[in-house]
């Protein structure tokens, strides 16, 4: 059975809606942002669509690159 992240089943912080927020913006994959904020991917994805923040591409770079 998999370790549970760090923060499982603990409640959202302003801090984290915040970074959530603008990695999201800096289109960070999904699972990174699991990584980063120690939640499941699935987590991320259900506090995202509560907080009305689009999980998708907003340009098609890879992850990492900036112009």
């Amino acid at each position: 059975m998999p370790k549970a992240p760090p923060n499982h089943n603990k409640p959202w912080t302003a801090s984290a809606d915040r970074q959530l927020r603008h990695e999201a913006a800096d289109n960070t994959p999904t699972r990174v942002l699991g990584l980063h904020l120690g939640r499941t991917e699935g987590s991320v994805y259900a506090r995202a669509s509560e907080l009305g923040v689009s999980l998708k591409p907003t340009n098609q770079s890879p992850y990492g690159t900036k112009k």
